[in-house]
C-alpha cells in the first residue's frame, strides 16, 4: 500500500487553537517575558541540601493529598532469564483522584495529550523514525493503527572492505525535481513533465503547521499544564520511594551479575562534534609533532601563495614548541557564558584561522589530511577502549552542491572509517551569511544543494560511487548553530515558500525542521524501497532560545541534543517522557555556556524517567582527560551521587539512542532490546537491574493508562442515549 503524507486543511482547524498558537508564538518573537505563560513550574535553584529538604517536605505533602495510592510490599515475579531474590517495594496505583483537578480537567488534558502522542506517531512512521512499541500499543487500544515504523536501519555486512566500490546497485531512470523546497521523484522524463511524482509521502507545509498549532495551543492550556505538573512532580516523588526502598536490592542485583560492571558496558557518545573530538591537549601534541617531522611541507595558500608549516608559524610570530593548552586558547571558560560568539571562535587555535584550517578542515590545500589523521587517532584510542564509541558530526554547509562529493572523497582517500565511530552530518543554520556573500540566491537553494546530491546517490549510486560507500556509515543529520538567535519572522502557513525566501534573514528554526526533516522523510522512503541505509534527524533543540524549538522537534526529531528547556515547560516535559523521545545531555558544555552544573536538569529528568543519555559535546573545549565520555559520566556520579544502576541505565540509553546497527544493539545490550520492559533487558550485557526495568515500564504503562482510561471514558459518555 503507498504510503501518503494525509493533509490538513486550514477549515479543519479550530480557529481558537490557531490563534492561541499563534499568540505563544508572537509572545516568544517579542521576547516577552514568557515565564508565567509557559513556565509555572520551574525547577527550584537552591542549594542541594535545601533542595533535598524540600522534596521530602514534598513527597509527604503528596502522599497525604494522593487518596488513590497505597503502599505494599510484594514478591516481584521471576525475570524471563534471573530469578530475583529479594522482595521489591511497590507504590500500587488504583485511581487517579485528586482534591486539585476536576474530571473535566483531567479528561481534557488526556485528550489533547493523546492528540499530541497521535502526531508524533504519524510523523515518525511516515520518516522510518523510532517510536516506542509499547506506546504504540496503548494508542492502539484507543484507535486501531496499522504498520510499525522500522526500527532500526540497515548496516554493511562484517568482514567486508568498508570502501569497497562492488555490488553497488544499479542506476534508475528516475528523474528529481526541487519544489518549495522539498525533492520529488518522478518515474521518468514523461512522469516529470505531467507533473506526476511517484507515491512517496511528501510532506505539506500548511499541514505541518496546523500540526504545530496544535501542540502550541497545548502547551498553554491552564488543565494540562496543571495534570502535567502534578504526574510530574509524582514521577519523581515515586522514584524517590523506589529508591529508598529497592537501592540495595537494586545492588544486590548488580553484584549478582559476573564480568560485568559500569566499565565495560557500551556506552556511545551520541552528541560530538569531529572538529572537537580530540582533548587540547592531543591536539597540541599533533600540532607540534607535525611541525618537527613535516615544517617544510605546503599546507595553506594565501593571498595566492603558498605556505609551509614553518612560514604559516613565522607568519604568526610563534614557536609551536614554545605553545601549552593555555595559550593554544581552545577551552571555553567564565567569559564564554552566553556568549555563543566568543564560544565558536575558540576553535580557532591561538585565534589564529590559518591553523584551523590547516588542522580542522576536510576540504583544504592538503585534502584534510591533518583532520583525517587526528580523528583516527582518536577513533584508535576508542578502539582500544573497547567499549565506548561516538557519533562525530561533519558539516555540510549547502553552500554549493558538490560539498558532498569532497566530503565522501575525503573520508575514503583517508579511510577514517572506525568500527567505533558511526557519523552524523550536521547543517548549520547560516542562510543569512551564504546569503549576505551572494554564494546563493534563496533558502531553496541551499536546501537543493544539502539534499539534491543524496536522492541523486540514491537513485543513480554508479555514477555517485564514493558518496554511495560513504552514506553507509551516515546514520543522521543534525541541525546547529545559536539557538538563542533572534528571528523576527513568525512560522505559519503563512510563511513563504523556500524560493521566495529571498530576504537577507535567517529562516526561524521551525522553518529549518520542516523543510529539513520533509527532504529526510522522502529520502528515506526513497532508500528503503532500494534497500538502502535510512537516516536519522537528530537537530539540538532547547539548548537556548524559544520553547517552540521544543515543539518542532517533538514533531520532527528522532531524538535530540540539550533540552533544557523542557524543564520550563511542564507539558512538553511529560509529552517528551510519555513518547520516550531520547536526549543526549551535555551538562559540562552546558556549564560553559549557558546553565550552571548544579541546576542541570538532567538528574531531574532521569528520575522522573525520560531517556535521557550524557554526551560530550566539545571534548576540545570542555573536557581536560583522554577519556572525554569518562570524565563526563564521573563528573556526574559524583556531584548527584548517582548508583551503579543510574548510570549503566544512561549508558543503555545511549546505545538505544545510537546509531549503531541492529546486529551491534544486539550484541551490546541484548537480542530481545527492542522489547520494553525487563524482558528487553539483559542484565549479562547491559548492567542494569530487572528491578529498574521493571519499575520503569510499570510506570510509562501507569501513565499511558491514565489517559487511555480517560479518553474511552469520555467518548462512552459521549455515545450513551440521552
Amino acid at each position: 500500500m503507498p504510503r501518503q503524507f494525509p493533509k490538513i486543511t486550514l477549515s479543519e482547524v479550530d480557529e481558537e487553537t490557531r490563534l492561541l498558537a499563534e499568540k505563544v508564538y508572537a509572545s516568544a518573537l517579542k521576547e516577552e517575558d514568557t515565564k508565567d505563560a509557559l513556565s509555572m513550574f520551574t525547577v527550584p535553584e537552591d542549594c542541594p541540601i535545601g533542595l533535598h529538604q524540600a522534596k521530602e517536605r514534598e513527597l509527604l505533602k503528596e502522599l497525604a493529598e494522593q487518596h488513590s495510592e497505597e503502599s505494599e510490599y510484594i514478591c516481584v515475579a521471576e525475570s524471563p532469564r534471573d530469578e530475583m531474590e529479594s522482595h521489591v517495594g511497590r507504590l500500587v496505583m488504583t485511581a487517579l483522584s485528586s482534591p486539585q483537578i476536576t474530571v473535566e480537567d483531567y479528561e481534557q488534558a488526556a485528550k489533547t495529550l493523546m492528540k499530541a502522542l497521535f502526531i508524533r506517531e504519524k510523523y515518525s512512521r511516515l520518516a522510518y523514525h523510532r517510536f516506542p512499541r509499547t506506546v504504540a500499543q496503548f494508542l492502539r487500544i484507543y484507535v486501531s493503527h496499522t504498520g510499525l515504523p522500522t526500527d532500526v536501519c540497515p548496516c554493511p555486512r562484517e568482514g567486508e572492505d568498508p570502501y569497497s566500490i562492488e555490488n553497488i546497485p544499479d542506476n534508475l531512470s528516475y528523474e528529481l525535481q526541487t519544489k518549495d523546497g522539498i525533492v520529488y521523484v518522478y518515474e521518468n522524463a514523461e512522469a516529470l513533465s505531467q507533473n506526476r511524482p511517484r507515491s512517496l509521502p511528501y510532506p505539506d507545509l500548511e499541514t505541518f503547521a496546523i500540526d504545530l498549532s496544535h501542540v502550541l495551543a497545548m502547551i498553554v492550556d491552564g488543565p494540562t499544564k496543571t495534570y502535567c505538573h502534578r504526574r510530574l512532580n509524582f514521577l519523581g516523588s515515586k522514584f524517590y520511594l523506589h529508591e529508598m526502598l529497592n537501592e540495595m536490592a537494586e545492588l544486590k542485583e548488580l553484584k549478582g551479575v559476573p564480568h560485568r560492571d559500569f566499565y565495560n558496558v557500551r556506552k556511545v557518545d551520541t552528541h560530538i562534534h569531529a572538529a572537537a573530538c580530540m582533548s587540547q591537549k592531543h591536539l597540541l601534541n599533533f600540532i607540534q609533532t607535525t611541525y618537527k617531522t613535516e615544517a617544510d611541507r605546503v599546507v595553506l595558500e594565501k593571498g595566492g601563495r603558498k605556505l609551509t608549516l614553518r612560514e604559516v608559524f613565522e607568519h604568526l610570530n610563534m614557536d609551536p614548541y614554545d605553545l601549552t593548552v593555555d595559550s593554544l586558547d581552545v577551552h571555553a571558560g567564565r567569559q564564554t557564558f552566553h556568549r555563543f560568539d566568543k564560544f565558536n571562535s575558540k576553535y580557532n587555535p591561538v585565534g589564529a584561522s590559518e591553523l584551523r584550517e590547516i588542522y580542522l578542515k576536510t576540504d583544504n590545500l592538503i585534502d584534510g589530511e591533518y583532520f583525517a589523521r587526528i580523528i583516527k587517532e582518536v577513533s584508535h584510542d576508542l578502539e582500544e577502549s573497547k567499549y565506548q564509541h561516538a557519533e562525530p558530526r561533519l558539516s555540510i554547509y549547502g553552500r554549493s552542491a558538490d560539498e558532498w562529493d569532497s566530503l565522501s572523497k575525503w573520508f575514503i582517500q583517508h579511510k577514517v572509517h572506525s568500527t567505533n565511530m558511526q557519523w552524523i552530518i550536521q547543517v548549520p543554520r547560516i542562510y543569512d551569511i551564504f546569503k549576505s556573500k551572494k554564494l546563493i540566491t534563496n533558502f531553496a537553494k541551499m536546501l537543493e544543494n544539502i539534499f539534491l546530491p543524496l536522492f541523486e546517490a540514491t537513485v543513480n549510486p554508479q555514477k555517485h560511487k564514493e558518496l554511495h560507500v560513504f552514506l553507509k556509515y551516515v546514520t543522521g543529520f543534525d541541525s546547529v548553530d545559536d539557538e538563542s538567535k533572534h528571528s523576527d519572522h513568525m512560522f505559519s502557513y503563512k510563511s513563504p515558500k523556500p524560493e521566495q525566501w529571498t530576504a537577507d534573514e535567517n529562516p526561524p528554526y521551525s522553518y529549518y525542521l520542516f523543510h529539513m526533516y520533509a527532504n529526510i522523510m522522502v529520502l528515506n522512503n526513497l532508500r528503503k524501497e532500494r534497500g538502502l541505509s535510512t537516516f536519522q534527524f537528530r537537530p539540538h533543540c532547547g539548548e537556548a532560545g524559544s520553547i517552540t524549538h521544543l515543539v518542532s522537534a517533538f514533531l520532527t526529531a528522532d531524538n535530540i541534543s540539550h533540552g533544557l528547556n523542557l524543564k520550563k515547560s511542564p507539558v512538553l516535559q511529560y509529552l517528551y517522557y510519555l513518547a520516550q523521545v531520547p536526549i543526549a545531555m551535555s551538562p559540562l558544555s552546558n556549564n560553559s555556556l549557558f546553565l550552571e552544573y548544579s541546576k542541570n536538569p538532567l538528574r531531574e529528568f532521569l528520575h522522573k524517567g525520560l531517556c535521557v543519555s550524557l554526551s560530550t559535546d566539545d571534548p576540545m573545549q570542555f573536557h581536560y582527560t583522554k577519556e572525554a565520555l569518562m570524565e563526563e559520566y564521573a563528573i556526574a556520579a559524583q556531584l548527584w551521587k548517582l548508583s551503579t544502576c543510574d548510570v549503566c541505565e544512561i549508558a543503555r540509553n545511549s546505545v538505544l539512542q545510537s546509531g549503531l546497527s541492529h546486529q551491534e544493539k544486539k550484541h551490546f545490550i541484548g537480542a530481545n532490546y527492542l522489547k520494553d520492559g525487563p524482558e528487553g533487558n539483559d542484565i549479562r550485557r547491559t548492567n542494569v537491574a530487572q528491578i529498574r526495568m521493571a519499575y520503569r515500564h510499570e510506570t510509562l504503562c501507569n501513565e499511558l493508562s491514565f489517559l487511555v482510561d480517560a479518553v474511552k471514558t469520555e467518548a462512552a459518555i459521549g455515545t450513551q442515549p440521552e
